[in-house]
């Protein structure tokens, strides 16, 4: 069985050439023109990749977007987002609804393929067993990274996958500074593509989920001008 990439884009003949692309890559390529129906099938049958065009019609590429991660745990795709816009503005906004990469029409075929490639790389390494088989505690949080669970005060926490290693950093070094590039690093390796930008998505998903406040963060802290700490106190 090879890789499934959903491919989410209107223009028949863009569609086409990304599928032929897939197809010579090993993937396994589902077509389908309108974000319902890819919602429809995230639900039953979640790949491992979407493409995903920025301009559909009907729902737009953000608003499908958001809705897949809003979804239960374990469907968590790799979502790379596929537009003409290419201002700096438009690659923030597209990365804080949860986007994995971005790639700006026109584009390389190969380029994209080599996009698909490192995304599926960091969910190898992911799964490598890098990540140690201990507990990490703090006061308020226990992570099992073993059974990959995680928990605050006693009630569980529905994390990613990418957001369980990210907290799993953070954890075991309380107190230490890490900068974008050192946390793209330790996820995701040498090989990212994407905008450095996409670490601050995820820490903005990670606070929703285990902030009291996501606004005023007890744990995740900003260090401006550095990048992010964590810290847990009595």
């Amino acid at each position: 069985m090879g890789t499934r990439v959903l491919v989410v884009e209107d223009d028949d003949e863009i569609a086409q050439l990304i599928e032929l692309y897939c197809r010579q890559e090993g993937f396994e390529p589902r077509r389908v023109n309108n974000g319902l129906a890819a919602l429809r099938i995230v639900e039953s049958d979640c790949p491992e990749v979407i493409i995903l065009d920025w301009m559909l019609p009907g729902l737009d590429g953000l608003e499908v977007c958001q809705r897949i991660r809003a979804l239960p745990a374990g469907k968590d795709p790799y979502i790379l987002m596929l537009t003409a816009r290419g201002e700096e503005i438009d690659r923030i906004v597209g990365l804080s609804t949860g986007a994995d990469d971005y790639v700006v029409k026109p584009f390389s075929p190969m380029e994209l393929m080599a996009r698909i490639r490192a995304l599926l790389r960091r969910s190898q390494r992911q799964n490598s067993g890098e990540v140690s088989t201990s507990k990490l505690q703090s006061p308020h949080f226990l992570l099992d990274c073993d059974r990959r669970i995680a928990s605050r005060e006693d009630q569980p926490l529905e994390l990613t996958t990418l957001e369980f290693d990210l907290l799993v950093a953070l954890i075991a070094q309380p107190g230490r500074v890490w900068t974008r590039n050192q946390l793209i690093s330790r996820l995701w390796g040498d090989d990212f593509f994407g905008d450095e930008r996409v670490v601050d998505t995820h820490i903005a998903r990670l606070r929703k989920k285990i902030e009291p406040d996501p606004a005023r963060p007890q744990h995740l802290k900003t260090v401006i001008g550095v990048g992010y700490k964590f810290e847990d106190h009595e």
